[in-house]
């Protein structure tokens, strides 16, 4: 989509490529043994008794297999067994999860790319990327951003995001403590970015805008920025005015892949710490159309990334206590936005949080930042504890509800382009198990509907973002049949 995206993961070029290299079966382990022993993140939700998520069965999934094309989805035949079924399941799901490690590899290469914080040398853009190799200014860039970068790493730092990176390479097998295990990890930070570099080439040279299938083999990031939130804002109006939507009837809601931001997937911004947006911004929103009663309203966060879950987490444990949680909500106003974007999205901007908490001092901008403008809110104990982590793969998974536990509304921006045909088929039929009759799903892709799911597009909205070059937002509105 060119320098400007919606999503909690971001499409703009190289800025989020992932990376499409075969995964080997021993990280794939190594990475299962790792989240078996940190042991389940979710907490008990608040359904009448507590229920784990499970992996869809082979006669929940037979309409799909019977659907699926030769070739489709590697390791299938419509002729399985239900045993075969159960084991390419969880070999599958298991290799969903290691595309998190590449997507961290990601957010570590766009904060190479754009962080300001550590480095006073010029931000490494798209052009300035294709240029990587064949450039002695732009590799000496990159050559001076990565030496900051990992000073900055081997320091001590009180940003969240940085401890978490460090923790991250260290997890890979690198070191800080020698000048040659420094120059090993530099070289790894630049073979990422010249892996970025091929990766926006094959984007530009195979792209395909219409393809809702785009990510299906490369790394899943949580990075995020306030587009999405903002796209599913205006939605949300347009189903009200509509008359599809009416006042209170939207009061269990989930959201599958909420993000976790650091390295804002705009511009890369990197002076706040980790932070999730979504859940809460959803929730002012649903509050002040009153499409949500204060009193009722529950909020599950569907993720299979350990570190959201247990960012989540420890933010309800520390609401129990009486302790806030403040977002920072930068925006890139000095972007090539169309005049009636622009000031939609500024009063939206200025507005968020209303409902849910108050305006406290935000961090400021670095100078490195042109262009940025921002604020912060604090947002309330009591609205950060309607909100629960739930550790789901939506794709392989689902959740035995009863009727008066199925959800109003399920959210997912920017998650199903990392999935092809046969894998979405199942999420679409894994969210319309999740949803009443009657109720919604939102998302900016377009969902295969090969497979009857009882899903019905009644809506798209249309966001137009900027003129040249052409870039719009969509979101897709589904309601399950009654």
């Amino acid at each position: 989509m060119g320098p400007f995206i919606a999503g909690n993961a971001s499409m703009r070029g190289a800025s989020s490529s992932r990376s499409s290299r075969q995964l080997s079966g021993g990280v794939i382990f190594q990475v299962v043994c790792i989240l078996l022993c940190l042991g389940p993140l979710t907490s008990t939700l608040a359904f009448t008794q507590q229920r784990d998520p499970q992996f869809i069965s082979f006669e929940e999934a037979r309409a799909a297999l019977a659907k699926m094309k030769s070739g489709e989805a590697a390791g299938l035949s419509p002729n399985m067994q239900p045993a075969e079924w159960d084991e390419w399941l969880k070999k599958s799901d298991a290799e969903i999860r290691q595309r998190l490690v590449i997507g961290e590899e990601d957010s570590l290469t766009n904060l190479l790319r754009f962080g300001v914080t550590f480095t006073r040398e010029y931000r490494i853009d798209d052009e300035y990327l294709l240029r990587y190799g064949n450039s002695t200014l732009v590799n000496s860039f990159a050559e001076n951003r990565a030496d900051d970068l990992i000073k900055a790493l081997a320091a001590p730092n009180e940003n969240q995001g940085f401890i978490e990176m460090r923790a991250f390479v260290e997890k890979q097998g690198f070191s800080l403590s020698s000048a040659a295990a420094k120059k090993k990890l530099k070289a790894y930070l630049l073979a990422n970015l010249s892996r970025m570099q091929m990766d926006l080439i094959e984007a530009r040279e195979h792209a395909d805008p219409n393809s809702n299938q785009a990510f299906q083999r490369r790394g899943i990031s949580l990075d995020s920025n306030l587009w999405p939130d903002y796209d599913l804002d205006l939605s949300l109006q347009r189903l009200v005015g509509s008359g599809l939507m009416q006042s209170g009837q939207v009061n269990r809601i989930a959201i599958v892949g909420p993000g976790l931001d650091f390295v804002n997937k705009q511009e890369g911004v990197d002076y706040y710490p980790p932070q999730t947006t979504q859940p809460f911004a959803v929730l002012d929103s649903l509050l002040r159309l009153g499409l949500a009663r204060p009193a009722d309203v529950r909020l599950y966060a569907l993720d299979i990334s350990p570190r959201v879950n247990l960012h989540l987490e420890n933010a309800r444990k520390n609401a129990a206590r009486g302790i806030s949680y403040t977002v920072q909500l930068p925006w890139y106003a000095g972007g090539r936005w169309t005049p009636e974007f622009r000031g939609y999205f500024t009063a939206y901007w200025r507005g968020l949080g209303a409902k849910i908490g108050e305006p406290v001092a935000a961090i400021p901008v670095p100078k490195g930042s042109p262009g940025f403008e921002t604020r912060a809110i604090k947002i309330r104990p009591e609205i950060i504890e309607r909100v629960q982590p739930v550790d789901m793969n939506i794709v392989f998974q689902r959740l035995a509800v009863t009727p008066g536990e199925q959800f109003d509304l399920v959210i997912g921006t920017n998650i199903f382009i990392y999935y092809g045909p046969f894998e979405q088929s199942l999420a679409r039929a894994n969210i319309a198990s999740l949803l009443r009759p009657g109720g919604f799903l939102l998302s900016n892709q377009q969902l295969d509907d090969a497979v009857p799911s009882g899903l019905e597009q009644v809506m798209v909205v249309d966001i137009p973002m900027t003129d040249s070059p052409v870039i719009a937002d969509h979101i897709y509105c589904y309601r399950r049949k009654p």
